[in-house]
């Protein structure tokens, strides 16, 4: 029980930390609430679905063909719908529902609501420390600390990743610095959404897929970030994996805890909000920084 619960822990809280950087990237830099991010997620996993049963191609190339394509879509999306309404933070969280939904009824008519699995890329399972383990377990738990050092690292060491920290910071002094905050808003929004498909990728072979899979990461994103601190990148990973791992133990020794996972991450946000709205990170929304 135990053993099953650290695995599955670390693998829901992986998934969830790709997914909530990805988000409070987009806000900390744009101000947007982009609640068609998981979208993102469940596309880029159907993607994958699609390259690798349908048409035979092999994993890797299906992976990376689906976060590029994820990515330049989310680009898309920015510019297309959410760029014009930034401003308005009421039409964007509507507009960026309308995309979600949008993108879940064209699965629903090309799928219908049937739950389709993809073989795990490796077949397995290794002993580390005394735990089983699956080796797309494994697989997916490395790969989502992979892509949360990378981001890091892109954060910290690279010149657009400067750029990115400045608009965050304050994006008038960076207006004045000659950074086209424009285009900084429009790489973070591609690069969330190659976050949110790294997320599809690692789950797409673990769990089901179907056209409704964006919902329920959607309300854990929300509680993290909400949890970690609005724009708190670090707070955001913090709280993804207390959420994953809380949610995994009523899974496991709660009865029918399987229909009470939802209420976790919905209880975790009215109670940060309610005590402390600013999370675990956080001073206040506005000062929140990367």
């Amino acid at each position: 029980m135990v053993e099953a619960i650290l695995i599955n822990g670390l693998v829901l809280g992986g998934m969830y930390a790709v997914l909530a950087v990805g988000f409070a990237l987009v806000f900390g830099v744009a101000k947007i609430l982009n609640m068609a991010h998981t979208a993102f997620y469940m596309v880029g996993a159907y993607l994958i679905l699609i390259m690798s049963i349908m048409l035979g191609f092999p994993s890797l190339p299906s992976i990376v063909l689906a976060i590029a394509i994820m990515g330049i879509t989310g680009r898309v999306i920015y510019k297309l719908f959410l760029d014009r309404v930034k401003e308005h933070p009421v039409a964007v969280m509507i507009i960026s529902v309308g995309v979600a939904i949008l993108f879940q009824e064209v699965l629903l008519i090309g799928f219908g609501g049937h739950f389709r699995g993809i073989d795990p890329f490796i077949h397995g399972f290794v002993e580390i420390g005394g735990i089983r383990a699956a080796y797309q377990q494994v697989i997916a738990i490395v790969t989502s600390l992979l892509a949360l050092v990378a981001i890091r690292l892109l954060l910290s060491k690279t010149q657009v990743g400067n750029a990115i920290r400045a608009v965050a910071e304050d994006r008038e002094i960076a207006n004045v610095m000659g950074i086209d905050v424009s285009r900084i808003c429009v790489i973070t929004m591609g690069i969330s959404a190659v976050l949110a498909a790294v997320a599809g990728a690692v789950v797409a072979p673990v769990f089901m897929v179907h056209p409704l899979m964006w919902l329920h990461p959607l309300t854990i994103v929300l509680a993290a970030v909400v949890l970690g601190g609005l724009g708190s990148i670090k707070g955001s990973i913090l709280g993804a994996f207390i959420l994953g791992f809380a949610e995994t133990a009523v899974i496991f020794l709660v009865p029918m805890g399987a229909f009470l996972r939802g209420a976790v991450g919905l209880s975790v946000m009215v109670v940060v909000l309610l005590l402390r709205p600013e999370g675990l990170f956080g001073v206040v929304f506005e000062e929140e920084r990367l």
